[in-house]
């Protein structure tokens, strides 16, 4: 199996060909066959997900109840930490706002992945050199150890608050991998915010992460050491957590200018693969995906995906409110210039090793573009329709926005609430629905059948055109989907044969068991 995955990285493009270090960091996967096999699973099949909005990083238009107590205007995690009982009401909300049992629902919906939301600030010792200290998080959401980073930042001596944050973390992402659901981070609050949004952890109207050399250089280190920590889950942890997708290095930033935010991005990548090559990452676009795709292709192949973050809504423009729910949805047509744009964009990203994703999503639309409609959760429905077909023809994954709302019935934004009346689909995804033989020699017979068959297709078909063609590619790529027990996969970093293998053997799969 060792080969196996090592080959089967190669072709992904996820393994280099030299002699550097990632060469050998990947020459050495010599853990178990099974961690590899469901490392490899969880990072690279297609992510359909929600976003666990209001869980760590508190939005009041979500969850109200935490903000009862909060210091004017009671907007942000700021205004709570310097309310009363600041830390009983964010615990009390921690423990209850998700548990297991929302897990074991969100996999039952065909969810395989979900986003999570942090706040960036992590204590380690601060001077003029940011020291990584792997077993040190904390500040803010992830504070716990040491709170002398925090004199430099709206959160100073608040550090008793969010101590307790970490270990609900780590709770959180075994959970999880518990009902078979990834775990994609996303630094949605960084030092001295990255947004003039509340959910950008303060409610200050300024955002001076990119005016200060400091926020930034904390912001690095920040993501240094949950990515240390991350990997020590991965290797180190009991049980061992396979099931981090990736990390989202930054949630909607507003930078001065795209020069300097991806000089950041740069920086920070380079830093960040150091630690853990084989760590997905994933950027936003600051809607404009055009721009950053062409800095991903800038970058050197690295050893595993950068993968674009774009955000979409339709409510929130003048244009938006003025668009009938009919012409919301015509604009998600494959001719129309958002799905052309997806399409441009995901082939120049897969050419360079990345993918696009689509971050953050949602059903809402303004009251102006239902008006006059017989059926609004009807017209949502179709709606939801036909971002899903967008998004399942272009994109590696994607996360509606949210998972749920405290007070019910809001159909355009709470997942849980869409899927009960119907606007989103009852599950999502491959799943069976006609028994699985356990038998293992019956299992190889008919995979040993079914891959002849299809190469034997495969091959016919390109014997009318002369040419040079290397059919093994197709080969493995079946191989790989059955032996690996990947079905369902999007694989952007594969060569043509080998995705096309791995679209075969998922065909067998659903005639066969779905």
């Amino acid at each position: 199996m060792k080969a196996t995955i090592q080959a089967l990285l190669r072709i992904f493009k996820l393994m280099p060909d030299n002699k550097t270090e990632e060469y050998k960091y990947y020459l050495n996967l010599d853990s178990t066959e099974e961690h590899d096999k469901r490392s490899l699973l969880y990072r690279h099949r297609k992510q359909r997900g929600v976003n666990l909005g209001s869980w760590f990083v508190l939005e009041r238009w979500i969850t109200e109840t935490p903000f009862r107590h909060a210091l004017f205007p009671g907007q942000s995690d700021l205004d709570i930490a310097k309310g009363t009982q600041p830390k009983e009401i964010l615990e009390r909300h921690w423990d209850s706002w998700i548990t297991a049992e929302d897990f074991a629902w969100l996999s039952s919906k065909g969810i395989n992945t979900v986003r999570i939301p942090v706040s960036s600030l992590l204590c380690v010792r601060w001077s003029t050199t940011l020291m990584l200290a792997a077993d040190k998080i904390g500040y803010y959401h992830l504070c716990a150890l040491d709170s002398s980073i925090l004199q430099h930042t709206d959160f100073h001596g608040l550090d008793f608050v969010f101590q307790g944050a970490w270990p609900r973390i780590v709770k959180a992402v075994e959970t999880a991998q518990q009902f078979g659901i990834g775990v994609l981070f996303d630094l949605h609050a960084a030092p001295g915010k990255q947004n003039r949004d509340s959910h950008s952890g303060t409610s200050s109207p300024t955002a001076s992460l990119f005016r200060n050399p400091f926020n930034l250089r904390l912001t690095t280190g920040v993501l240094r050491v949950l990515v240390s920590n991350l990997h020590s889950l991965r290797h180190h942890h009991d049980p061992q957590l396979l099931n981090v997708v990736g990390v989202e290095i930054l949630n909607e930033p507003s930078p001065p200018s795209h020069t300097s935010l991806q000089e950041w991005y740069g920086t920070t990548i380079r830093e960040l693969r150091s630690l853990d090559p084989g760590l997905p990452i994933l950027i936003s676009d600051c809607w404009a995906p055009d721009a950053y795709t062409g800095f991903v292709e800038a970058l050197p192949q690295l050893a595993s995906p950068i993968c674009l973050d774009h955000h979409l809504y339709r409510c929130f423009t003048s244009t938006d409110i003025s668009t009938p729910v009919s012409q919301h949805i015509a604009s998600l047509a494959p001719t129309a210039p958002t799905p052309q744009t997806f399409a441009r964009v995901k082939t120049k990203l897969e050419d360079a090793g990345g993918a696009l994703v689509v971050g953050e999503w949602s059903a809402a639309l303004n009251p102006g573009s239902l008006q006059g409609q017989g059926c609004e959760q009807y017209e949502l429905s179709r709606f939801v329709g036909a971002q899903l077909d967008l998004f399942e023809r272009h994109c590696a994954g994607w996360f509606f926005w949210t998972y749920k709302k405290e007070h019910p019935n809001d159909v355009g934004w709470s997942f849980r609430d869409a899927v009960d009346a119907g606007v989103f689909p009852s599950r999502v995804g491959l799943f069976t629905t006609k028994p699985i033989s356990h038998d293992g020699s019956e299992w190889e017979k008919r995979q040993e059948a079914s891959h002849d068959n299809s190469i034997g297709r495969h091959s016919s078909y390109w014997a009318q055109y002369p040419g040079h063609y290397e059919h093994w590619r197709f080969g493995d790529g079946f191989v790989a989907l059955t032996e690996l027990c990947i079905t369902d996969v999007s694989c952007p970093f594969a060569e043509h044969g080998y995705q096309q293998g791995i679209d075969d053997a998922t065909a067998e799969f659903q005639t066969m068991y779905c």
